[in-house]
């Protein structure tokens, strides 16, 4: 690359400072030319963004180094205690409310919270570790909830069908490069910001998708704002207590990442289709909160 293009994706301040605002706001000006892009490519950009990112990422681990840690665990449990005890909390006053509450905390982290994390100075290994983890057992436990809270029709193997080839493949695809293709892993490595630019081009698709889903959906105006302020109270706490309960196992970034940074595209398709269609509007508000907060993060 020219010096100078290289200086403006590596080192420029600026650039990684105002990219999500910006981003977000075109996302949502050019949503109906975003979605028809989308159909005409058989909704396979959004797939192939978030394995080229992940692979970018997944190039810099170590699996040697991937250890468990009781940070993990205690994660785990916010993440189904505090699920359960918000929808007790809010179902005698709004039912659809307290199903968009528990989603958004009982939710996985982000695939693309490792590569936050790692800009933000969090412990690569210790985020994909999470990453792992996390998928997994969400995947494994949250259809019991689903069945008992929302219309009881899910299983594992629909949430596993959705999580694993995004998380795996790339997972597999990185380690396979490093050990058979070092110089590849190398170059991959030293140019790994390329993962964060990636995740913009996921970024733009997400917000036109979201954007034309509040555009389009129809729903009890008080009820749409309940939600997305329900969704930003329990964001902004996540990213909080997140850090806390890192800064106790000595990194506070991918303590917030891991539990403030959401896959929600998971989540809004399992409100969608396992609990009250209404109640995504939650994890859709979340997106854009969630990305909010990345953005004062970076700057």
């Amino acid at each position: 690359l020219p010096p100078s293009f290289r200086y403006y994706l590596t080192m420029n301040p600026t650039v990684k400072t105002i990219s999500m605002p910006t981003v977000m706001i075109a996302g949502a000006l050019l949503c109906r030319q975003i979605m028809t892009l989308d159909a005409w490519c058989n909704h396979m950009i959004t797939p192939v963004v978030i394995f080229s990112m992940l692979f970018f990422t997944f190039c810099r681990v170590d699996m040697r180094q991937m250890r468990l840690q009781a940070m993990h665990f205690w994660l785990i449990a916010f993440q189904f205690v505090v699920a359960i005890a918000l929808y007790a909390a809010l179902a005698w006053w709004n039912p659809v409310v307290a199903q968009g509450a528990m989603i958004c905390v009982m939710a996985p982290v982000a695939m693309a919270a490792v590569v936050i994390g790692g800009m933000l100075g969090a412990n690569v290994e210790t985020m994909a570790a999470y990453s792992l983890l996390c998928n997994f057992v969400i995947a494994l436990f949250a259809p019991i909830l689903l069945h008992e809270f929302g219309n009881g029709e899910c299983n594992i193997w629909q949430i596993l069908q959705r999580v694993a080839p995004l998380l795996i493949a790339p997972f597999v695809a990185g380690q396979a490069c490093r050990f058979g293709l070092p110089k590849v892993a190398g170059w991959v490595s030293r140019h790994s910001q390329i993962s964060f630019y990636i995740w913009l081009m996921s970024l733009v698709l997400i917000i036109g998708r979201t954007t034309c889903f509040l555009l389009d959906y129809e729903a009890n105006r008080s009820v749409e704002i309940a939600l997305a302020a329900v969704a930003l109270v329990i964001c902004l706490l996540q990213f909080k207590l997140g850090r806390m309960i890192g800064r106790r196992y000595g990194d506070a970034a991918a303590g917030g990442q891991s539990l403030g940074q959401k896959n929600t595209i998971l989540v809004v398709w399992i409100s969608q289709t396992f609990l009250d269609p209404i109640s995504s509007i939650a994890p859709t508000a979340y997106i854009v909160w969630q990305n909010l907060v990345n953005s004062y993060q970076m700057w």
